[in-house]
């Protein structure tokens, strides 16, 4: 069993990784679509909303398609038809072409969140450990997705970054066949009597909102922020390379953030956790807006480890609110919430970025975690605990 377990573990994780990474090529390329396609950041941020939003959508079908046809199955189906999306915007000559490709590979995608953290949930005895291992899988995906679209992007074509990933997908497909078992309850742990907290679970919800919202704006126009305000570093650097090098480098130091998640999660409350997190995000991510160069960089980094502390413990403390029987469906509205309604974003950030200027997409993403920290802090009081 612990052999098996692993094995979700490694596929899961490496699963997480592709699927974020293929999410990121798109915003780290929206200089170049601007440029060969003559679109405007508000048009660019509609495309970027139909692949992220579709990325949110088939998240509560998955997590009810998962309590009857096994995780084992939606994996492949994910990694087949995300690899179908991918060929798709390769073949594209149009930006609508590309929109279409994007729409389907973020509906293949939307099915991994809910299959893979509800199997780990019901495989891991430390949850948050294993989840911040499956989140610093995510969080390197993030960053080798930018990291491989600009240097391909420079290198030859920007198709290429998009072909590497279909190739892994289709490998990552057979791995899964192979090594995961057919039975959709693998679990070490007894189905109890434990009933759903509704009341809670609409509260972390709210949350899950705010911090998709904001993470959407973010993620989409950090590369292009990149791409105009740090021009008085690593000036050898093309735009490109400078655009996902920058942007990789966030990333990649959000994985401390998923390891302090993971850690911090498995020993202390769970909503403090979150309601600290939220406070620190706020200021980090307004002060991007304002920043230029090697400040910018830094704050921009900061964020990324503070934002990805939460996943690791946002997505144990969901397992926390949910019965066993419910979770893959508790996954599945949570991922619909923040991918889905929290895609959304870029469409509004790129009227932002047209009617005004990119920078003031910082600051305003930053005004809409507040409603999150309400949330969080009703849910303390809820769960009748104090901030220590």
């Amino acid at each position: 069993m612990l052999k098996e377990n692993n094995n979700i573990l490694y596929i899961t994780s490496l699963s997480h990784l592709i699927v974020h990474a293929q999410m990121m090529v798109f915003p780290t390329l929206l200089l170049l679509f601007q440029t060969e396609y003559q679109l405007g950041m508000d048009t660019l941020g509609l495309m970027a909303t139909v692949g992220t939003f579709m990325f949110g959508l088939g998240a509560i079908p998955a997590g009810i398609l998962e309590e009857h046809i096994g995780a084992k199955t939606l994996l492949i189906i994910y990694q087949i038809g995300s690899a179908i999306g991918g060929m798709i915007i390769i073949l594209s000559n149009t930006p609508f072409q590309i929109t279409i490709g994007l729409a389907i590979l973020g509906l293949s995608s939307s099915i991994y969140h809910p299959a893979g953290l509800t199997i780990l949930s019901r495989s891991l005895n430390r949850l948050s450990k294993g989840l911040g291992i499956h989140g610093i899988a995510g969080s390197l995906g993030l960053a080798l997705g930018p990291l491989l679209a600009g240097v391909a992007a420079e290198v030859g074509s920007w198709k290429l970054s998009y072909f590497i990933w279909i190739i892994l997908q289709l490998g990552l497909a057979l791995t899964s066949y192979f090594l995961i078992p057919y039975n959709k309850n693998i679990t070490n742990k007894t189905i109890s009597s434990f009933r759903t907290n509704k009341s809670s679970i609409l509260l972390y919800y709210c949350m899950v909102i705010s911090l998709g919202f904001s993470f959407g704006g973010f993620s989409t126009y950090m590369p292009s922020l990149f791409g105009t305000q740090t021009d008085g570093i690593f000036s050898l650097l093309s735009g490109s390379l400078k655009t996902g090098f920058f942007t990789t480098l966030v990333f990649l130091c959000g994985i401390a953030g998923q390891a302090l998640g993971g850690y911090f999660g498995d020993r202390y409350s769970r909503t403090h956790l979150l309601f600290v997190i939220i406070i620190l995000n706020i200021p980090f991510l307004t002060l991007i807006g304002y920043t230029k160069g090697w400040l910018l960089l830094l704050c921009s980094i900061v964020f990324g480890v503070v934002y990805f502390s939460n996943q690791p413990v946002s997505n144990a403390l969901l397992a926390d609110f949910t019965s066993n029987a419910q979770r893959g469906l508790g996954y599945g509205i949570s991922f619909f919430l923040s991918f889905g309604i929290g895609g959304i974003a870029p469409a509004v950030c790129g009227w932002i970025a047209e009617a005004y200027r990119i920078e003031m997409i910082f600051p305003i993403m930053a005004l809409c975690l507040l409603p999150g920290l309400l949330a969080c802090t009703i849910l303390i009081k809820q769960n009748n605990v104090q901030i220590s």
